[in-house]
This record gives C-alpha cells, structure tokens and sequence, in this order.
C-alpha cells in the first residue's frame, strides 16, 4: 500500500523525536575534567588523576592535558588559551609565580569557605603563602621544593654555614668548578639572588607588591657574594651559562665539592654516579650573615580552577583529591616531588626518598616567596638581565641599577 507524503513526513518526524526523547533519557557519560599540568614523567599525576576519578564515584573523570616540561612554555601556552577564554581549561597546574598574574587577570576561581580551610589545613605555611594572593587562596598546594647544598663527604669534614666559609673551603681545596651553582641568564639566576637577599635580610618588592624594596645593605651582601663566587677559581669556568642540570652533571663527575640545587639531584646520583652518591652529603642552604640561618626561594606546584571551567564545582572537588594527602604521597615516594604537608614528612614512604626529610622540612618552613606581582615575569627578567654575567657585577654600582630595572618592569616599560 502507498503512503500519502503528509502522512510519511509526520511518522518520520515521530521517529525522530521519539529518538531524541529516548537519547535525553539515556544516562550521561560523566564530565570528563581536563588537567592541564606539565608533563610529569615518573607516572605520579596520571595515578593521581585516576584515583581521584575512581573516588568520584562516576560523577567525573580526571584527564592530563599535558603542557611542556620548560615552565615559560607552560606558561605561554596557557596564558594563551586562558586569554581567550577556553572552557576546556578545568583544573591548572600552576607554578607558584603565577599566582598573583593568573588570579589578577580573571582566570582563576578563588577557594572559599570550609573548602579554603580544608586546603589551608596542615600544609606548610610558606606552600600556603605561594597560593595566595591578596588575602585569598587561588589554588590548592600539591608540590614544594627548594634547594639545599650538597656536598662530598670524604673530601669536607662539616658542610659550610656561609657561603664566605664555602669559597673558602673550595679554595684552599684547589679545584676549578669545585662549586657548582646556577649563573646563566635565565629564571635560576633570579632564584638566586632572591635566595641571597632575603638571606641577607632583604627583599625585592615592598609588602604591598607594589613598589621597589632593594635596600642599601642587604642588597649590597648579596651583590657580593654573587660577584665573589663568579671570580673565585673555585667557580666553575662556565658559571655564566650554567643551569640546574649542568650542575648536577658535573656534580656527578666526581671532580666538584659543593652544588646548591634542587632535590632531585638525590635520586640522580644514585642512579647515574653510585660512587658520587655513597661520599655526597647535605646540608642547608649556605647563609650570607653568619648566625643567621638562610631563607632560600620556594618552588612547587599548586592545582587551580579555571575561571572558564563549565564544571568548576566538580573541579574543585578533583582539585581538592589532587591536593591530598594521598596524592601527595604519590608524587613524593614516585616522582620525588616533596609534598606540601607537614605530616607526609614524617611517612616511611616519604622519608626513604628523602632521607635528608627534616632538613628539607626545616628549610621549607622559612623559605621564601619570590616577588608577589602579576608584573613577576617582567621582574624576573629585570634582575637577571641587570645581574647577568655575575663576575662584571659592581655592588656599589648595581644597587642602583636593579632598583632602576626593576620600578621600570613594576611600570610595564620597556626593559629590552
């Protein structure tokens, strides 16, 4: 039998939204939260995102969105992406300068109430400090480092207290390159100096953020111990270009006495150089003033809410699991991240990755912030731009100049 047209049109028409009937009834899938975090190669994060997926009980699932290892490219790209308002944008792994530029620029979602006080509970203070900006808390802390001296153990008796002490030592020890540290023109030599002002005392920007500190005398100690470790013939002959990993392999030559870096030049020298490992030593951070111990530049990374995020109150239930004690330890005990609460020191785990786990501890609890402005990565280019190569740099001289370089990048002018 032929249908009649109107008739085959309306028994179409009521196929199709019978479908869509039936479609809209059909359970969901869960949201699926993009992490966009750099690219962790020990496996720690994706088993942390996964276990925060399972404990959601099938309301989301955590997926890595992974950004370059190189933090200026992480930055770049997201920057990017957040500029124009991608939704994709669920949860940030940020590194702790970008606070202050992220959360002035809108892009992040600020932690309230018993969320914020939940995030805030046990951790480390100054891992709390590097999330915060302004009186609120932008981002929950997942990771912390900071750097401790390490030494040989067979050729030094008792590490150094100062730095003056240290250049001493590897002087009369008679190697060149027996000090291994970072000069190159790049985010380390910032970290550096920022390390040796507040040591001495001192700090870059004033309270607010908003204008140039720098005083007279902290400023010049710092100067000078920059300039005095560059010229010594315990320096090594390419201070001027070196980074973290140039550091920790010609540490791992055997032929260096001292190196100031990050944790995991540990783990390193167990795995490439044993017999490195077996004579090396740690200690804290070398001071600038005798008596007073030193207070050495926080690193780490905190996980934010994206601003654009179409599920941000799900993302700050994953942000909060990412942040977790349990998380933490995987970071820690797999990928050699130190964790952000004070406790997890304490864990087995955690102490046999770190047996240096006080000292570490200790030297968080006093470390320092680098300077608090969404202006940061101007700042940082100021300083190590007018400090770069350390041997030229003229205490007397310099005060003046960096206080000039950075008011300059305080007022977005032109620095290069």
């Amino acid at each position: 039998m032929l249908l009649k047209p109107g008739f085959t049109a309306r028994v179409l028409l009521g196929a199709v939204l019978s479908t869509l009937v039936a479609c809209s009834e059909a359970p969901q899938n869960p949201p699926r939260l993009h992490w966009y975090v750099f690219d962790e190669p020990s496996g720690a994060f994706a088993q942390a995102a996964q276990r925060c997926g399972r404990a959601a009980q099938g309301r989301y699932t955590v997926e890595l969105a992974r950004l370059p290892t190189d933090a200026d490219q992480q930055r770049e790209q997201l920057v990017r992406r957040l500029a124009a308002g991608d939704h994709d944008i669920d949860l940030i792994g940020m590194d702790v300068i970008w606070t202050a530029e992220f959360a002035q620029a809108g892009w992040l979602l600020p932690w309230r109430g018993e969320a914020a006080q939940r995030v805030r509970a046990g951790r480390l203070a100054s891992a709390v400090e590097s999330a915060t900006y302004q009186g609120s808390l932008w981002a929950a802390p997942v990771t912390t480092n900071t750097q401790l001296l390490w030494y040989r153990t067979d050729r030094v008796a008792s590490p150094p207290r100062t730095w003056g002490e240290m250049i001493d030592t590897a002087e009369r020890l008679g190697g060149r390159g027996a000090i291994q540290a970072q000069g190159a023109r790049y985010e380390g030599l910032t970290v550096f100096f920022v390390s040796l002002l507040a040591s001495a005392g001192g700090s870059v920007l004033t309270p607010d953020g908003h204008g140039v500190a720098l005083a007279e005398q902290p400023t010049r100690e710092a100067l000078s111990v920059m300039r005095r470790l560059a010229r010594s013939p315990a320096a090594d002959p390419a201070l001027a270009t070196a980074r973290e990993d140039h550091a920790r392999i010609a540490f791992e030559t055997g032929k260096p006495d001292f190196m100031v870096n990050y944790t995991y030049v540990w783990p390193s020298a167990q795995a490439n150089a044993p017999g490195v490992a077996g004579h090396m030593g740690w200690a804290r951070w070398p001071a600038v003033r005798a008596g007073h111990p030193s207070r050495v530049t926080l690193g780490g990374i905190n996980v934010g809410v994206g601003a654009y995020s179409r599920h941000p109150a799900l993302a700050f239930d994953a942000a909060a699991c990412i942040a977790s004690g349990p998380s933490q330890r995987l970071a820690a005990t797999l990928g050699g991240l130190p964790p952000t609460i004070a406790a997890l020191y304490d864990d087995a785990g955690v102490r046999a990755t770190f047996p240096f786990a006080d000292l570490l501890r200790a030297t968080l609890r006093d470390a320092v912030q680098r300077p608090q402005t969404p202006l940061y990565a101007d700042v940082s280019l100021a300083i190590s731009h007018t400090l770069h190569p350390m041997r030229d740099i003229d205490p007397a001289r310099d005060v003046g100049r960096l206080r000039r370089a950075v008011g300059r990048a305080l007022r977005s002018e032109g620095l290069l």
